[in-house]
């Protein structure tokens, strides 16, 4: 039976917890995930999880930090005077912002702190800082 090696095309259908065993994001109502490995598409722990599992393989890993988003990086949090938001924007901690890019692409972000003139945006990805676990089940090699 073929299993997973880097560089393939697979499909997998995923189900992600964080340690207190709530669900951030599932496929199970959707298609599965197709990714080819190899291309940075992936955290690593997601990745390194998949090499060897054959089609039908099931199974549950927990990846640590270093191996998902990473710390949480101070240096990603940034004062914005709130006369800088849209006006139509009363922030909120938790709040999800997208800020445009020079280049056009987005970026997500997240109110972290709401002051009387200002408010403290984080730019990490909200998963930083988390160990994760993740329930696997690969579908097909492609």
């Amino acid at each position: 039976m073929s299993k997973v090696k880097e560089n393939d095309v697979v499909k997998v259908h995923y189900t992600g917890k964080l340690s207190d065993g709530q669900i951030f994001d599932s496929s199970l109502e959707r298609e599965p995930l197709k990714v080819e490995l190899g291309q940075g598409q992936l955290i690593p722990g997601f990745e390194k999880a998949l090499i060897d599992m054959a089609v039908n393989d099931k199974k549950t890993v927990t990846i640590a930090k270093a191996e998902a988003y990473g710390d949480v990086n101070k240096e990603l949090f940034q004062a914005v005077p709130k006369g800088e938001l849209p006006q139509d924007i009363k922030p909120e901690v938790g709040m999800g912002l997208v800020a445009s890019r020079p280049d056009g692409s987005q970026q997500q972000l997240r109110v972290a702190e709401v002051n009387d003139d200002h408010v403290v945006i984080d730019a990490n990805h909200p998963l930083a800082g988390q160990d994760l676990e993740f329930e696997l089940e690969l579908v097909e090699i492609v």
